[in-house]
């Protein structure tokens, strides 16, 4: 018996380092060079990058059990009781708009953004599981997207905000190389995408703080605290990051993933107020609160970025927690309305105009 555990074990081992060392999907890895460049921000110690006073994920060995026993085991109501019906947009009406700033949520954290005439997506995850592989993840809660993204037309910019599954998506890469303008990532994020076929001259990585020109936009990296990885060693390879989106006249937010923490404050008061802020609300548990906020916390962070309106965000896509699917929602409302933070919650592809002062949710939640 032992002697068969062990050749079982052998074999998973080699087959996952045979998957790991041969699966693009993984990425690429930093050159020495790279890493020198890297090791210029304040974020980037002992050849990894960091968060703030050195916070981390205290994930000790019975945390971990305990995580995996809580992912696994069924509980009620962690997904939709049915696919969640999403609103359609075609090819033509993207092209054809021309109007006030206009945003689209595909679900989870991605977006496509429309303002100043320019199409941007944001964190653009098209495909149905959040893993390297089919078999490693759950399925997405809708059957289908606000359009497909063969049928995208040209893109004038992506946003990155780190590169886990659920934001950075080898597929969805790959199908959108080519008719995209410029990357903009957080540092060390690019060299996946070059490992991914994508010219290194269409990819701008910035650290915290830094900021660049698109034509009449400013795209602002600003601190997340989070972490990266998409392997089994390579933590901290690549940094993470909110990002600020402004023209002259409309100033959003974008807050990635991140715990909750003086940062946002610390945002609000250099770059504040927003119009509105996309604020992540999902996925948390009380084991991870470092680097996941929990909904409360999300209102609060919306109330430090001095935000017109939140939104949030991490959530109706992907079980990747074991709360209930609906638990974000519900109780950042009731947190939102104690401190009189304005959240809207609009369907998956439901368009949401930035200068719009009135605020409807039709609470389609509870239909699932």
């Amino acid at each position: 018996m032992l002697l068969g555990i062990g050749i079982l074990s052998g074999i998973v081992l080699i087959t996952t380092t045979a998957f790991i060392n041969i699966s693009p999907e993984f990425g690429g890895k930093a050159t020495k060079e790279q890493k020198e460049l890297y090791a210029k921000s304040n974020n980037f110690k002992e050849g990894k990058f960091i968060n703030r006073d050195n916070i981390q994920m205290s994930m000790d060995f019975k945390k971990f059990v305990k995580s995996m026993i809580g992912y696994f085991k069924p509980l009620p109501n962690t997904r939709p009781n049915a696919d969640i019906s999403v609103q359609k947009i075609d090819s033509l009406n993207i092209v054809q708009y021309k109007d006030s700033t206009r945003l689209v949520w595909f679900g989870h954290s991605t977006f496509l953004l429309q303002m100043n005439g320019k199409n941007i997506l944001i964190d653009p995850m098209f495909g149905d599981v959040p893993a390297p592989h089919p078999m490693l993840g759950g399925k997405r809660f809708s059957g289908e997207l606000p359009i497909e993204i063969e049928k995208l037309p040209h893109i004038d910019a992506v946003i990155l905000s780190h590169d886990h599954y659920d934001h950075l998506d080898y597929g969805s890469i790959r199908k959108l190389k080519d008719k995209v303008g410029h990357f903009f990532t957080p540092l060390g994020v690019g060299i996946h995408l070059q490992e991914w076929g994508v010219e290194a001259g269409k990819i701008t990585e910035l650290d915290w703080w830094q900021e660049r020109n698109f034509d009449d936009l400013i795209f602002r990296c600003t601190p997340a605290q989070h972490f990266s990885g998409r392997g089994v060693n390579d933590r901290g390879n690549t940094l993470w990051a909110s990002w600020i989106i402004a023209s002259d006249t409309e100033n959003i937010f974008f807050s990635g993933d991140s715990g909750y923490g003086s940062h946002f404050k610390e945002i609000g008061d250099k770059y504040g107020p927003f119009d509105f802020a996309m604020m992540e609300c999902g996925q948390y548990n009380e084991m991870w609160t470092e680097i996941h906020m929990m909904p409360e916390e999300t209102a609060q962070a919306g109330l430090d970025l001095k935000a017109r309106i939140i939104m949030p965000i991490h959530w109706g896509a992907f079980k990747l927690a074991m709360h209930s699917w609906t638990d974000p929602i519900e109780r950042l409302m009731t947190k939102a309305s104690d401190l009189q933070v304005p959240v809207l919650v609009p369907q998956i592809g439901e368009p949401i105009f930035i200068t719009e002062q009135e605020i409807k949710n039709s609470n389609w939640w509870e239909l699932y």
